[in-house]
């Protein structure tokens, strides 16, 4: 691997936005040691295992999330990734459609691996459950790892609105944005001063996809005076927390009566606007930092893993827990000094079993040879619409269900549809097929930096 990333590294085009792929693999990474940190793994008077989240048992490391909840950033840098590869597929196509195939390039390393981890996950769960099994640790671990499904949803529906939206941006500019924000807030207004029943699932759309669309505009390099937008978003977060019904945590908590995660709020694209500018802002120092061969080939080599690792690092954290509870190792309670100290070799170990997995099942997240965009039929653009619509459904109401109860019809409600965790499986499934399906055309061959770097000069991965 090491002499493959170093030719990848060093056929990466002058032209790149090198920064961009930083900010992809550091959002992942930020993501991934938040949530090994905040859980919190406790057994009760019955035995029975629960995992906790240790801003609920101190609610003042709340504030940290308006740093570390960076979610933001990873959907920024995808608006500035889709504007480039859906123009890009646009000139290949030569005046054909190329809808099918921008959609397959695009969701072809996110979807295989995480149709691998649903595959695998279900049929564990399935032979768990016929053979009897069942309870503790393993029950909880069969409803959280689905829980980290809910952004590959939110990505999927960026990605299949980036032409009409694109299209917005190129017209409006940053009235194109301006609308979104409105929207979002008059969704707020709705919910929160006139009570409207089911507004608020709204801003799953309105929130990320107003995000989104500051990744169009640094594409075009309109994204200028990122200071202004960072101390608008700031102050407009502080505001609204102090005076209006927001929750400090910008991530969810349990037992609270307003999220601002999900669904979204106003306050969290306000956080999402703050976090942004304040990226843009380290731009000039990191793209010096990046310059340095031994750095930028530690970012190659992770862009290639981000998406595997992102999706088994739950099972790993679950997996470190699993052992210490097996082996009768004390679990103190959380907050304390004694569970302080047990975190570093717990994350430790977390990132071992991480790396293991990644060993196991990167391969899926390698795509396979580039195909000439439209040359599949008619029907692909509606039928790639189609399957990333299923996806889309599938991947959300698996979040929420979890693999948990697949033979006793366990729902979830998913806006205002109760789904099952195999109707979810199933929808995801078609909806990948499709995908594949559609986008297919006359292969040209594997492009050299596709999957491991994406280092072609008009394409970002």
């Amino acid at each position: 691997m090491g002499s493959s990333v170093r030719e990848l590294a060093d056929r990466t085009p002058a032209g790149r936005d090198r920064y961009v792929d930083l900010l992809r693999v550091a959002s992942l990474g930020t993501v991934v040691a938040g949530h090994w940190l905040m859980a919190a793994v406790t057994v009760g008077d019955d035995g029975r295992a629960e995992v906790g989240n240790l801003l609920a048992v101190v609610p003042d490391l709340q504030l940290l999330t308006w740093a570390l909840q960076i979610m933001p950033v990873f959907f920024f840098v995808g608006g500035f990734s889709h504007a480039l590869s859906y123009r890009s597929s646009s000139r290949r196509s030569a005046g054909r459609s190329g809808y099918s195939a921008f959609l397959r390039a695009r969701l072809q390393r996110l979807l295989r691996p995480t149709m691998v981890f649903i595959g695998v996950w279900g049929a564990g769960a399935l032979a768990l459950q016929l053979g009897g099994r069942g309870g503790g640790l393993l029950e909880v671990a069969l409803r959280l790892v689905a829980q980290p499904l809910w952004f590959i949803g939110i990505y999927l529906a960026m990605v299949a609105f980036t032409p009409p939206l694109l299209r917005l941006h190129e017209r409006w500019g940053w009235g194109a944005f301006g609308a979104l924000v409105g929207a979002a807030g008059a969704v707020d207004v709705a919910r929160f001063a006139f009570g409207v029943p089911y507004v608020e699932f709204l801003n799953f759309a309105f929130v990320w996809l107003a995000v989104h669309q500051l990744g169009f505009l640094r594409a075009d390099g309109r994204l200028r005076m990122p200071y202004v937008l960072a101390g608008a978003g700031l102050v407009g977060a502080a505001l609204l927390v102090a005076l209006g019904p927001y929750p400090l945590s910008m991530v969810g908590m349990p037992g609270e009566r307003v999220s601002n995660m999900a669904p979204p709020t106003f306050a969290l694209l306000c956080h999402g606007m703050w976090l942004v500018g304040a990226v843009e802002l380290l731009r000039a120092p990191a793209t010096r930092w990046l310059a340095r061969p031994r750095v930028w080939r530690g970012v190659v080599a992770a862009n290639g893993i981000s998406m595997t690792a992102f999706l088994w690092h739950l099972t790993a954290m679950l997996g470190v827990y699993g052992a210490l509870l097996a082996l009768d190792v004390p679990l103190p309670e959380p907050a304390t000094g004694a569970w302080w100290a047990q975190v570093p070799p717990r994350m430790a170990a977390a990132a071992a079993l991480t790396a293991a997995l990644v060993a196991v099942f990167r391969r899926f997240e390698r795509p396979g040879a580039a195909r000439e965009p439209g040359a599949s039929g008619a029907f692909s653009g509606p039928a790639a619409a189609v399957g990333v619509t299923l996806c889309l459904f599938g991947v959300l109401g698996l979040s929420m269900v979890g693999f948990g109860g697949l033979l006793e019809g366990r729902t979830a409600l998913l806006v205002a549809v109760h789904v099952t965790a195999p109707a979810a499986v199933a929808m995801a499934l078609v909806g990948w097929l499709l995908v594949e399906r559609a986008g297919r055309g006359r292969s040209r061959g594997p492009v050299p930096g596709d999957g491991r770097g994406a280092v072609r000069a008009g394409d970002y991965a």
